[in-house]
């Protein structure tokens, strides 16, 4: 994937304990889809509501699993097990892929960061697309 953009308002709700990076059963860290009509904005959105999300229909799941934080000198690193959407169908296209966490209610649905794909993607039924969480991929706070 290229270089992650964070959304500006993560790192304070990282401040204020409002994501939960210590399990991934409490983070609820979810993948969110959206086209190149409708870029999202690392400084203007906040909540997921903020973007104009692709269909979904035809996807499998895109709750992300496995996610940790673990620091090294003084970096905080995030790494979750890869992701693979497949489609059972055409899946709307989208150029964006981004991540918010699920679980707070307050604010509800923040947004964590994103990736640009370049250009418009769409899926195919049978096709399979691997997002790779691995470190450096992810949310770095430092």
């Amino acid at each position: 994937m290229a270089a992650a953009i964070k959304f500006q308002q993560h790192a304070e709700n990282m401040a204020k304990g409002v994501i939960d990076f210590t399990s991934s059963a409490s983070s609820g860290v979810t993948v969110f889809l959206t086209n190149e009509a409708n870029p999202p904005s690392a400084s203007a959105d906040a909540v997921l509501g903020d973007v104009t999300e692709s269909n979904y229909s035809n996807l499998s799941t895109r709750v992300v699993a496995g996610v940790t934080a673990e620091h090294t000198t003084g970096t905080v690193d995030f790494t979750a097990t890869n992701l693979v959407l497949t489609a059972s169908g055409t899946v709307a296209a989208f150029r964006y892929i981004g991540l918010y966490a699920d679980v707070p209610t307050s604010p509800a649905d923040p947004l964590i960061e994103y990736w640009d794909y370049g250009s418009d993607l769409v899926l195919n039924n049978n096709d399979a697309l691997t997002l790779n969480f691995t470190t450096g991929n992810f949310a770095v706070l430092s």
